[in-house]
């Protein structure tokens, strides 16, 4: 799917980064050790955590786009970190819940 597509669905914006990859899956999560171990490669991550260490694990499992629910966004300097390391960034209104069901009948679609 693609990332570009979750603007309109889920009413977001990007923050930093581009809206031109694809992703594939998604994993909603907040206990950044955990999403160590279950974020993958090229999927689209919906938290609502937004400090440093959420662009350190991104860094590190390369997903596609972190979506970052409920209007949550990064400090300047969070974004300016994710931004130098090439992770896309988006925030929606939508709870991570509800950006979770939108992604689901994106993908019967």
């Amino acid at each position: 799917m693609k990332v570009e597509a979750l603007q309109d669905k889920l009413c977001a914006r990007v923050l930093c980064g581009t809206a031109d990859g694809e992703f594939e899956g998604v994993y909603a999560g907040d206990l950044l050790s955990r999403a160590m171990s279950r974020v993958e490669a090229g999927c689209a991550w919906v938290t609502i955590m937004a400090n440093i260490n959420v662009v350190a694990v991104a860094n590190l499992t390369e997903p596609a786009v972190i979506l970052l629910a409920e209007d949550v966004t990064m400090q300047a300097d969070v974004l300016g970190a994710a931004e130098d390391n090439g992770i896309t960034v988006m925030t929606s209104p939508m709870s991570a819940y509800e950006i979770c069901c939108a992604i689901g009948k994106m993908a019967e679609e």
